[in-house]
């Protein structure tokens, strides 16, 4: 733990990004979130904290196995976007292990693996350290915000009354654990129909807005559903990488609302 807290005096911003449901689009937040600050010319860091269920490698077209170590350090993976955006920092467990192999782990393990990525990767000096929690309210969740102070929690929900019901108890987790800024984002908003123009509400509409209200949080904003970011996640691509995309657009607002909230929230 000692080391822990030496290395992240080095992380200026810590932002934890997790919903209380898997399926909204939590991953696609923390993804195309660290992108659009490398963008701004912040240097960022992205750890996958979902164990069982990492999806970042495959988001981000980390095809490489291999964990390369120096001086007993963990070197991160760098993902430098084509030369189009600065590079980020990322590991994930996804990446470690082939694609059909589960990780079947009980939580003293997950506990130990989730340290050794906070205490021996080489993060180095980072503006953003952005988390990937998993869906819920586990073990692997108590033991980041117990292991290094959380900034910020983005918790992601869609307008659905069944994800908003468990993205509350995440919300209400946080505010409890005493997290200084706590965000909200609608994922998968509303779709534009393709054919017609007009605006889509599959999931419902507002819920996000709500549940802000409800806990006590800011609303960051929607999310809606974008084909054309679907079709590059699923290549590895970065969605902000389509600039004009309704997705990258609606992300790089909430990147800017949330560098204007750590400005306030914590001093330089």
């Amino acid at each position: 733990m000692k080391k822990i807290k030496e290395r992240e005096k080095r992380w200026k911003y810590k932002i934890a990004v997790l919903s209380g449901k898997g399926g909204v689009g939590k991953t696609t937040v923390a993804v195309n979130l660290a992108t659009a600050l490398a963008k701004r010319g912040y240097s960022v860091g992205l750890l996958d904290a979902d164990v069982h269920g990492p999806d970042i490698s495959k988001m981000l077209g980390i095809e490489n196995k291999n964990i390369m170590i120096e001086e007993k350090e963990i070197i991160p993976y760098f993902v430098d976007f084509g030369g189009k955006i600065p590079a980020i920092k990322v590991m994930t467990f996804g990446s470690l292990v082939e694609e059909e192999q589960p990780i079947v782990w009980r939580g003293p393990l997950i506990t130990k693996a989730i340290w050794q990525l906070l205490r021996d990767v080489r993060w180095g000096d980072l503006d953003f350290f952005i988390v990937d929690f998993p869906p819920g309210t586990g073990d692997e969740i108590l033991t980041i915000i117990q292991s290094i102070n959380i900034d910020a929690a983005i918790v992601v929900t869609t307008p659905q009354n069944v994800a908003l019901f468990d993205t509350r108890k995440a919300a209400t987790m946080m505010k409890e654990s005493g997290i200084p800024y706590i965000g909200i984002v609608e994922n998968m908003s509303y779709l534009i129909c393709p054919h017609c123009g007009k605006k889509i509400d599959i999931f419902g509409e507002g819920g996000g807005k709500r549940l802000a209200e409800e806990v006590g949080a800011d609303f960051l904003g929607e999310i809606p559903i974008d084909l054309k970011a679907r079709e590059m996640a699923d290549k590895g691509i970065s969605a902000i990488l389509h600039e004009g995309g309704i997705l990258a657009d609606a992300i790089e607002g909430i990147a800017g609302a949330i560098v204007e909230q750590m400005k306030r929230v914590k001093k330089p």
